[in-house]
């Protein structure tokens, strides 16, 4: 349906051009060449307008990067707190402007690390949080008055930023100084990721309390960073990944507004994750549409009257699903370009992979020339010179309509059945997404889409490579902080707290104030999560295929 009308739109445009059709990423065509019949229709000050002003489809910002460069970001945490504050010291000193956390499996389920189900995974994939001494070392330090941090974490999201909070108090710092973003994107997590707690209706009531609270309490904090990335980097398509993210972010919007909570108090602070691949023109074409829509979205559907209301303010990460295990060190071009992709559609924040990160967690050196990637762009070249470098092209003009027409029959699609809830409890993005990853791994086993390294220009033997690697005494040195904490506690006052937390749980009251006292008593962010357990449950997905 989308490529028959992309056609007809084609068609009105004066023909296909010169030579066969190609096809982008999300397969739409793609012209051998485009000259001025591909824009005949085209309205520059209604598609266009100035950079920083309405829609904003030429960047959030007057002057972009001309000013200064966007933030770049390092993803980074690994097994203890102090290892990963280590490594945050040593980014920081390379010049990264903000920080990017990684948290254990164990952390983002709202699991401690001395519970069973956690036992392998503590510190795998990021770092272990089990409670306020964690976040304290984590960020021993840090000037969290000037550092931007970034938390990639969805179900216990307000946990791990009211730690956060508690940390930067102690420091001195007031909650109006704090600044970054927590991913609390929860309905991408039953679309393509997994790591879910509570039911969908008691998770957006959860989002709507941090909404809130931080209105109230972090006004300069990005309350939620609705995500297009993973579910990217599942298989979706650039349109599927602008489109299933912005019906998401509708629903969550639906859902504050509900709440009781004006639409221009929690809009500005929105913020969106996407991906960046190599296919470079159409993810270009793909951030540009994506500010389009959600600005005509946010005036003409849910009439916000403040302009930061309706700016799609993004951060972005490299592809990691590109990157190849095999010739690890042509991930470094791949990411280069990425990167450059991410820039042109002018991201505000970008974390460039680690050329290893395919193998395992990257190495002090893989995490510094991938940084460094970043300041080649912004320092070498002369792309930030300028606003907007592409607009007017006639390609790139041509393929943003396109994109913006597929990504809009996809949000239609998603109204069609009810909503992005309703939609997801009938397993319609999931299985859209899945129908896509197995059409490009089809194309990559039958060499129609070419992966330098993988199934062309392969090497007879490949190089060694040694990875870092996780020390397995990790987890019981967890365990044992875990003990010990249990034990000099005040486990009575701690009860309490977390009694008034299922308490608010069961009513309509905000449940973080009473989850911050909790949590400043040492409770455990997986006693936290058990809390919550306890009145709204978990959610256990239907099989609908």
């Amino acid at each position: 349906m989308v490529l028959s009308t992309v056609q007809e739109r084609f068609s009105t445009r004066g023909g296909w051009g010169v030579g066969s059709l190609a096809q982008s990423e999300s397969g739409l065509p793609i012209q051998s060449l485009y000259d001025g019949w591909s824009l005949t229709e085209f309205d520059a000050d209604a598609k266009l307008g100035a950079p920083g002003k309405f829609p904003f489809t030429r960047g959030v910002y007057p002057s972009m990067y001309t000013g200064r460069p966007w933030t770049m970001r390092q993803y980074a945490g690994f097994g203890t707190a102090k290892e990963s504050n280590e490594r945050y010291h040593e980014l920081v000193g390379a010049g990264t402007g903000g920080l990017s956390v990684a948290f254990d499996l164990p952390t983002q389920m709202g699991y401690d690390s001395d519970e069973a189900i956690a036992h392998g995974e503590v510190g795998k994939v990021g770092v272990a949080i089990d409670s306020i001494e964690d976040m304290r070392t984590l960020f021993q330090g840090l000037p969290l008055g000037k550092v931007s941090t970034s938390m990639t974490i969805n179900a216990p999201a307000a946990t791990l930023l009211l730690l956060y909070q508690l940390v930067a108090t102690e420091q001195g710092v007031s909650g109006d100084q704090l600044t970054g973003t927590i991913q609390n994107d929860v309905l991408k997590e039953y679309i393509a990721r997994g790591t879910y707690i509570f039911p969908p209706q008691q998770s957006l009531r959860l989002i709507s309390n941090i909404f809130a609270y931080c209105h109230r309490e972090l006004p300069r904090w990005n309350t939620i960073s609705i995500s297009g990335y993973h579910m990217a980097e599942a298989g979706a398509t650039p349109a599927q990944e602008i489109a299933f993210t912005l019906a998401n972010a509708k629903e969550y919007v639906r859902a504050a507004i509900a709440a009781g909570l004006d639409v221009d108090d929690f809009a500005p602070r929105l913020s969106f994750f996407f991906v960046a691949r190599t296919t470079l023109l159409e993810e270009i074409a793909k951030f540009r549409a994506a500010r389009r829509i959600w600005a005509r979205i946010m005036r003409d559907e849910f009439k916000a009257e403040n302009p930061k209301s309706q700016m799609l303010r993004f951060h972005t990460q490299t592809a990691g699903v590109q990157l190849t295990a095999q010739q690890p060190e042509v991930n470094l071009v791949r990411v280069a370009l990425q990167g450059l992709g991410a820039v042109l559609g002018g991201t505000q924040s970008l974390h460039t992979n680690s050329y290893d990160e395919a193998i395992a967690l990257p190495t002090q050196k893989a995490a510094r020339l991938a940084l460094r990637t970043q300041q080649v762009i912004a320092y070498e070249t002369d792309v930030t010179k300028t606003v907007d470098p592409f607009a007017g092209s006639y390609v790139m003009e041509s393929m943003t309509d396109d994109v913006e027409g597929a990504v809009l029959e996809l949000i239609q699609s998603v109204e069609d059945h009810g909503g992005a809830v309703a939609a997801i409890e009938q397993g319609f993005q999931k299985s859209e997404i899945e129908k896509s990853a197995y059409r490009t791994a089809l194309e990559i086993d039958n060499r129609e889409r070419t992966v330098v390294g993988v199934n062309k220009y392969v090497l007879d033997e490949e190089e060694p490579y040694e990875p870092l690697r996780v020390d397995p005494q990790i987890e019981l040195d967890q365990r044992e902080r875990l003990a010990a904490l249990r034990e000099e506690r005040d486990n009575d006052a701690v009860s309490r707290a977390l009694d008034a937390l299922r308490i608010a749980a069961e009513g309509t009251d905000n449940v973080l104030p009473p989850m911050r006292e909790a949590l400043r008593l040492r409770a455990t962010a997986g006693e936290v999560s058990h809390a919550l357990r306890d009145v709204w449950g978990v959610y256990v997905p239907h099989d609908t295929f």
